[in-house]
């Protein structure tokens, strides 16, 4: 129980430390990556979540969710590539 505390707590001391460069940037590349980084985190949360409440429907919501975050990466990079080279 103790050491399923300590991993909630670095897991959202992680998740503030990618909230706050998602946040300052400076740049679009930084938050996307700082997105994607959130999103693992959190798939990590539901997968503690699941060893938690001994439930495996939070494993198959963590798998949706990380199928879901994989695609929302890809269309972000399409969209930087785009901008980068003036299509925007």
């Amino acid at each position: 129980m103790i050491v399923q505390m300590i991993v909630f707590g670095l897991l959202g001391i992680g998740l503030l430390f990618t909230l706050i460069r998602l946040i300052k940037g400076p740049y679009l590349s930084d938050r996307v990556v700082s997105l994607d980084t959130m999103n693992m985190i959190i798939v990590g949360v539901i997968g503690m979540l699941a060893l938690f409440f001994e439930n495996e429907l939070f494993l198959d919501i963590a798998i949706v969710y990380a199928i879901l975050s994989f695609f929302e990466t890809v269309v972000f990079a399409r969209y930087m590539e785009a901008k980068h080279h003036g299509h925007h």
